[in-house]
């Protein structure tokens, strides 16, 4: 961190981000100066001068250009803006950022973190100091310094993947002093967190960090949901203020919780009501069924339950970095381990067969899963500047090894095979009606308006079984396993052409292998494995125009690739590996999904360089996305386009008045959303028979993402001990996905009609404003009380939809309390 006797000649807003970069992002300033080098940056392209003391970051080997003169949107949340609003998880932190949006999780899609960046599914895009973190989790901010959002097509940056951009979190790393500090918050619900961050001096060269969190609350407006976990984060550097630097770091987080099932949809498109297009909300207020019934179906209805229902996770990872600096060139090695595992029975409020609108009741349909994700990486980094004649370059070549496994399987019983030979939960999955007086006697289903968490629930031999079963984890058979290799170029060149003029490009080559071995029936007695490797080649270019030292101009142009089964199952996987043997004969037919993004925007530093402003108008179109062809055939040849407008704004209006937000506009569009195939019944001497019709999905908004979005987080100092603050944040309505009622007829000649829909259904959330509190108190030199509100006006808004069935119910009312003691 930076004192604050520290001085800048760039603000902070543009300290330490670039085109190939992942970057660190330091306080800001009161004054600005000259720059100058120092051990820390030799070559004083940090631009900052430490009159105090400053965090000793080691650099980025990717950093080739501060953030003023990257062709490329990137926000850096610090970790004072993830302070100040009170921020516990990635997700909150995140939605601080305009054009973030998230996806919810469903049976094939793992629970965690699933931002949606420009419209584009991020799960698999996450970061942690530079290198992929795969593993579905839902991470945590105790150990993190800040957090870095690249937006628009980078897997020059990363690798695979990264359509929309990517997130890279920094984490919290020894330096060269000693401090500390203890927090603890108590609030409404049950509210309780207690976290530290020690760092402590071991000599002029060495320091050992201790970052530790534990936390424990149900969540406000929610029936029965909690959510527990702790973790700690040791690292140790040796070398610090030397050529040669030594860091080793460890972190680990376990959690514990009820896992909200969130609210169903109202309607389905067999049961809503009206014709033309409808759009169908989450169940929530006053409803009337199909059958009369009216009553309240309150926010905090949770239809889960409480004795069946879990979600256990634990994520470990080991770090050990190597640096050397030979002058101006700096040799880095990063290699990394990590282990993520969870285990879940959850809840998904079902409407598929239209039971929430035609009698009131909701399917608690158990989505279970276990699984456990692996990865060793190694990085090889030189980084540095040199001088071509009058053209300098400050550049950075790399090398990236990795290794990756997966594995997963669901919770079943042994006391039932149905015919596929497939072992499930007795829910009432093989019931008809869904919900009826016997599924509801055994609390498969529930009422919209009263249902209770604490309703007894056992696990039968099958839905129709007296006999009570053992939830027991599947057969080894029966488990997914993928696997993955990737071996990876890279290199980043800034080059100053003339001091008003630098062209900013990059290139990555990928080989990625990756295999798949289905879980197999419980009958079966072999399985088989598949394997693809693809090579992938990506790149960038932006032309950065200064028509003076602080505000630039720019184009730039930027490639992404993502190969079949690039998230091996941790996340949406929309081009998945076949997993049987029927469909073993696509394999070689897959194709890599390709993404492209232009963008010109703007940038500048008013305010005696304090505050940051930037603006970017951008294109991105997807291809070869995967669809059903007009021969009933998977194809490649879906496309989306999102054209859009970003504004942000950060850094310090008046002394003592900080701001942090922006506005984003965002045209996302479904170009080609393929083939929906229907079925024309058998009719006479006509066998049935299929006929393809373009897909509702085409034309239309792409799912999970916001037209209109804005935030504004600011902290005003009303004197040296005191502070208020507060948060405004706008996100527009979104859509989860969206159904037709198209069907197909034929005479007994065979003669096929398609009968045009009547009603076209789209599920979706509406709309909100939230608005946050925030006041600080010094009460000496080593005590800070802090107050945040969160929703203060206890909206009721949805934070997620996922495609169908239900959407994600934010938290009321949340209010803590935050003793900070530092030394």
């Amino acid at each position: 961190m930076i004192s604050s006797s520290a001085t800048l000649r760039k603000p902070a807003f543009l300290a330490l981000s670039c085109v190939g970069a992942f970057a660190t992002w330091p306080a800001f300033a009161t004054e600005a100066a000259p720059a100058a080098a120092n051990d820390a940056d030799p070559d004083g392209k940090l631009d900052i001068i430490v009159t105090g003391s400053r965090e000793q970051r080691p650099r980025d080997p990717k950093l080739v250009a501060p953030l003023i003169d990257t062709p490329k949107s990137i926000v850096v949340l610090d970790k004072s803006v993830i302070e100040q609003t009170g921020s516990t998880t990635l997700a909150d932190a995140l939605r601080t950022v305009p054009g973030i949006t998230f996806g919810a999780a469903e049976g094939g899609n793992p629970i965690g973190d699933r931002p949606f960046i420009r419209g584009f599914d991020s799960q698999g895009s996450i970061y942690v100091d530079g290198v992929r973190d795969l593993g579905a989790q839902n991470r945590e901010v105790f150990a993190i310094d800040s957090v870095q959002i690249v937006r628009g097509s980078d897997s020059t940056l990363g690798g695979r993947g990264n359509a929309g951009g990517s997130i890279n979190i920094l984490a919290k790393v020894p330096q060269a002093r000693t401090f500390g500090s203890v927090a603890a918050s108590y609030g409404n619900a049950d509210y309780k967190r207690v976290s530290a961050d020690v760092n402590v001096k071991l000599s002029d060269t060495a320091a050992v960090r201790i970052a530790g969190l534990w936390h424990d609350q149900d969540v406000a407006g929610r029936d029965a949901i909690y959510q527990r976990r702790w973790g700690v984060a040791p690292s140790v550097t040796i070398g610090l203020g030397t050529p040669t630097r030594l860091t080793i770091g460890y972190y680990y987080l376990e959690s514990h919780e009820l896992p909200d099932s969130g609210i169903p949809y109202l309607y389905t498109i067999g049961n809503a009501p009206g014709t033309g297009q409808i759009r169908t909300s989450p169940a929530v207020g006053q409803i009337t069924t199909a059958g009369g019934q009216t009553d309240f179906a309150a926010r905090s209805n949770f239809y889960g339950v409480a004795s069946r229902d879990f979600r256990d996770s634990t994520t470990n990872q080991a770090t050990i970095r190597v640096e050397h600096d030979f002058g101006g060139v700096t040799l880095r090695n990063t290699a990394r381990y990590s282990h993520d595992s969870q285990a879940y029975i959850f809840t998904l409020p079902d409407d598929s067969t239209g039971n929430v609108y035609g009698t009131g009741q909701v399917w608690r349909r158990a989505n279970t899963r276990y699984s456990f994700a692996e990865s060793i990486v190694d990085q090889l980094d030189l980084s540095g500047s040199v001088m071509t004649g009058s053209i300098k370059h400050d550049f950075a070549v790399g090398a990236e090894v990795s290794w990756q496994k997966t594995r997963r399987g669901t919770f079943v019983t042994r006391g039932f095979l149905n015919a596929s030979g497939t072992e499930i939960l007795s829910t009432g999955a093989t019931i008809s009606p869904r919900c009826n007086a016997a599924t509801v006697s055994r609390s498969y289903c529930t009422s919209i308006f009263a249902p209770n968490p604490t309703d007894p629930w056992v696990n039968y031999a099958s839905d129709t079984s007296t006999t009570p079963a053992a939830i027991v984890r599947s057969l080894p058979l029966a488990e997914t396993q993928n696997d993955a290799e990737t071996q990876a170029l890279y290199g980043f060149d800034s080059i100053t052409l003339l001091p008003s003029l630098i062209l900013n490009v990059g290139a990555r080559y990928d080989r990625f292998t990756s295999r798949v071995t289905p879980g197999q029936p419980a009958n079966a007695t072999t399985s088989f494995r598949l394997s693809r490797t693809d090579e992938l080649f990506n790149w960038q270019a932006g032309l950065v125009f200064k028509p003076t030292r602080e505000t630039s101009l720019y184009a730039s142009y930027a490639t992404a690739a993502t190969p079949p089964n690039s998230l091996l199952g941790e996340g949406f996987e929309n081009n998945a590996l076949p997993t049987t043997t029927v469909t073993a004969n696509l394999l070689d037919s897959l194709r890599v999904q390709k993404t492209k993004t232009y963008e010109f925007g703007a940038k500048g530093n008013v305010f005696h360089e304090k505050l940051a402003l930037g603006v970017a108008v951008f294109q991105t179109d997807i291809s070869n996305a995967r669809v059903t062809d007009g021969n009933n055939n998977i194809a490649f040849l879906g496309s989306t386009r999102i054209r859009g407008v970003e504004f942000n704004a950060n850094g310090t209006i008046l002394p003592g008045w900080t701001v942090f937000g922006g506005y984003t506009f965002l045209d996302a569009t479904i170009v080609d959303g393929g083939f929906t195939a229907l079925t024309a019944a058998a009719n006479g001497a006509a066998a049935a028979t299929t006929v393809l019709v373009p897909s509702v999905n085409t034309g239309k908004a792409v799912p999970q993402t916001a037209r209109h979005s804005a935030t504004l987080s600011t902290n005003v100092e009303l004197t040296k001990r005191v502070s208020i603050g507060g948060g405004v944040y706008f996100m527009d309505k979104q859509n989860g996905g969206y159904a037709d009622n198209r069907s197909a007829t034929q005479t007994t000649a065979g003669v096929v009609t398609v009968v045009p829909a009547t009603k076209i259904l789209t599920r979706g959330i509406p709309s909100y404003w939230r608005f946050d509190l925030q006041a600080r108190v010094k009460l000496s030199e080593r005590f800070d009380l802090s107050v945040n509100a969160q929703n203060l006006t206890n909206k009721t808004y949805f934070a997620s939809t996922y495609t169908n069935h239900y959407a994600t119910i934010a938290p009321g009312r949340t209010v803590f309390g935050t003793l900070t003691a530092k030394f």
